[in-house]
């Protein structure tokens, strides 16, 4: 049974490999600290952030996120440390709340291997703080304990780890949200939380499985809850194949539009509905499609856009973020597994080669031996588990992928063939591909939300490359070419006239790599050049953003000058900061920050090694963009486990004239549009 602690209240801790899990609601910094028996921390080494995530006997998140999962054996922490304390801390200079009484009160778990849960604690009675204590695990008398502290810090992370004892407490805070900017900027940001019932893996399991038969990774009577992910510490066997699609694919920190759940209709005497009638939607979505039924001993046979949602195309999001997900838990599982087995080797030989005498008598050998035949077996086992699951989402893949539309489908794809100018904007649009090192045959479509959330920065340098592409010149036309394509998938997805591209070429070296969209006649105008030209379009986009802003902060939405382009607009920055001085740089800088929220967007093709002139003043403009590739390289993060994922640009197969036809209807569109 659980314990559900109130603050300075503690419990016994029965053994001593378990998790601490940590739902916010929004994404908070979740770290640890090592302290002695006063309760010192004795120098940063003792502490565990996102900035150095593992520690002996403990390891948390590398990024900030909604949910955490940090792992602990407490049986391997150093002697000198009798306390370890859980930490959360709102993330600096991230846009989102900076109090934690603005948010909804956290709620920590610490739980057995098991996932079964021996101590939970819901911190309340917070306000100005931005950092807290959440929860001690501490040492008396040879067994440990949990104790609920929920002591709160104004100062956030610095006043934290002061009050703590740790002289470099400044510093590290520094650090630490440095490290999760960095985070923030690197990861792929999950879509928003569906709010539909059931799971979709999950019944169709329950059709294979029969009616009296528990779903694999569930207990008697625990419904459509999703097991909990593979603890870092966790031995290989516990995982069971794909968490399912409906965990949580969560996200992008855009305002959510998906349909508002029809409200329940309220019984006689009950609390009066006053929701907006017109805010009510019409009819319940409707059903996925039924998946065919599984042959006995099979699993289900996959069916595309067989995930909950209110059309195919949510439906088909749906499902591949699922996959996402499914992919990243997976892996995170066989590599736990894999790292339990070589902590587990390692044990083993240093107990037997620490005496001498088996060293001696060859005992040593036949311990080695049956070591790593051990080892072997137990990492043979969790990988057949990964097989398992990775054949699972390749069939998947397999139906998902031609079944997708224009907006997320690669553009080799043949529904481009049939392409017709939409008459609404989707609600994601497909930037890449994303593949792990364990599954190799294996890539999830990268979809982001529309509209873009933040710019887009393709990275021409090569930084992260090896010696195999020597030609920077290459490079760079990669990049152009890349964001090019870009470009003509956001127009293609777009109805006519609701989506403007400007492009900006100082010098002229994007030519070749723009003519298409000049040809075609789809830019707003001629790619300006030199420093006027640079000069004249940021100009006129700030003066945009300030203008659209004004209104809304006026609650004048419709009394814009006559003749104002509402469409959205993005402007395409090739050869960045040749042809940009102080100025222009200001003006870039104020359109990533304040752009995106009034549909003014920036895709960046740049080195930042050729702008290292400007020092640290840049960093927040990088950091700003979601960073891109125009070959592959593993720099993207996923939002549930961290890893680093790598990205494959969406690219127009040589050769082929689909993104010349596409453009083409565009601009033919656009001109009976504005008949």
């Amino acid at each position: 049974m659980t314990a559900e602690l109130v603050r300075g209240q503690n419990h016994p801790l029965s053994q001593v490999r378990l998790e601490v899990r940590v739902s916010a609601g929004r994404p908070v910094v979740a770290g640890a600290t090592l302290s002695d028996e006063k309760g010192r921390v004795h120098g940063v080494e003792w502490v565990a952030h996102p900035g150095a995530p593992t520690l002996p006997g403990l390891e948390v998140s590398k990024q900030a996120a909604a949910d955490h999962r940090l792992a602990f054996d407490l049986a391997a922490l150093p002697d000198a440390v009798h306390r370890v304390s859980v930490l959360l801390a709102l993330p600096s200079g991230a846009g989102g709340p900076v109090r934690f009484g603005a948010v909804a009160a956290p709620f920590v778990a610490v739980t057995g291997l098991d996932g079964a849960e021996v101590a939970s604690y819901t911190i309340t009675g917070l306000d100005a703080e931005s950092a807290v204590v959440a929860l001690e695990l501490y040492r008396r008398q040879g067994a440990w304990k949990v104790r609920a502290v929920g002591q709160g810090y104004a100062g956030g992370l610095a006043e934290l780890l002061t009050d703590q004892g740790l002289p470099e407490a400044q510093q590290l805070a520094a650090k630490i949200n440095e490290a999760v900017a960095q985070g923030l900027a690197r990861s792929v940001a999950a879509p928003p939380p569906r709010t539909s019932e059931g799971d979709r893996s999950r019944q169709a399991a329950a059709s294979a499985a029969g009616p009296d038969q528990p779903l694999p990774g569930t207990q008697a009577g625990s419904g459509d809850i999703p097991p909990p992910p593979q603890a870092p510490y966790d031995p290989p066997g516990l995982h069971t194949g794909p968490a399912g699609h409906g965990g949580h694919p969560g996200g992008l920190t855009q305002p959510d539009s998906s349909p508002v759940t029809q409200p329940t209709v309220p019984a006689t005497g009950g609390p009066v509905d006053y929701s907006h009638p017109r805010r009510q939607p019409a009819a319940p979505p409707p059903p996925p499609p039924a998946a065919p039924p599984a042959q006995p001993g099979r699993p289900a046979q996959p069916v595309a856009g067989d995930a909950t949602g209110w059309s195919m195309d949510e439906r088909l999001y749906n499902q591949v973020w699922g996959m996402f997900e499914d992919l990243a838990r997976s892996t995170a599982a066989y590599r736990s597994a894999v790292d339990f087995a070589d902590s587990r080797m390692e044990q083993e030989l240093d107990k037997v080669l620490s005496d001498p005498r088996s060293r001696i008598s060859g005992q040593g050998d036949v311990a080695r031996e049956a070591a790593q035949a051990k080892h072997a077996q137990l990492v043979d086992q969790a990988r057949a588990v990964l097989d398992r699951d990775l054949a699972q989402l390749t069939a998947e893949a397999e139906v998902v992928e031609p079944a997708l539309p224009p907006a997320f489908a690669r553009w080799d794809n043949p529904v481009w063939h049939g392409y017709r100018v939409p008459m609404e904007v989707p609600m994601a649009l497909r930037l890449g591909d994303l593949h792990l090192p364990e599954s190799e045959g294996l890539s999830i479509p990268m979809l982001v939300r529309l509209p873009l959330e933040r710019g887009l920065w393709i990275d021409s340098g090569r930084s992260g490359l090896d010696d195999s592409f020597a030609d920077s010149g290459d490079l760079r036309r990669l990049a152009m070419e890349s964001a090019v394509a870009h470009a003509a998938r956001l127009l293609a997805v777009y109805p006519a006239g609701e989506f403007t591209v400007h492009a900006i070429d100082p010098a002229g070296s994007g030519a070749a790599s723009l003519a298409p969209l000049v040809r075609s006649g789809v830019l707003a105008g001629p790619p300006a050049a030199g420093a006027a030209g640079v000069a004249d379009v940021l100009a006129r986009l700030t003066q945009r953003v300030d203008l659209v802003q004004m209104a809304l902060r006026g609650g004048a939405a419709d009394s814009l000058p006559p003749g104002f382009d509402t469409a959205e607009q993005l402007v395409i920055v090739h050869d960045f900061p040749h042809g940009f001085d102080d100025r222009a740089v200001t003006q870039l800088r104020y359109l990533a920050d304040e752009g995106p929220a009034v549909g003014v967007h920036l895709m960046m093709v740049a080195d930042r090694e050729d702008a290292s002139a400007y020092g640290p003043l840049l960093d927040p403009l990088w950091r700003s963009l979601l960073r891109l590739t125009p070959v592959p390289e593993d720099h993207l993060a996923d939002p549930w486990v961290g890893h680093a994922w790598t990205y494959e640009p969406s690219l127009v197969p040589p050769g082929s004239q689909v993104l010349e036809k596409v453009l083409a209807q565009i601009a033919e569109a656009r001109r009976s549009w504005n008949r």
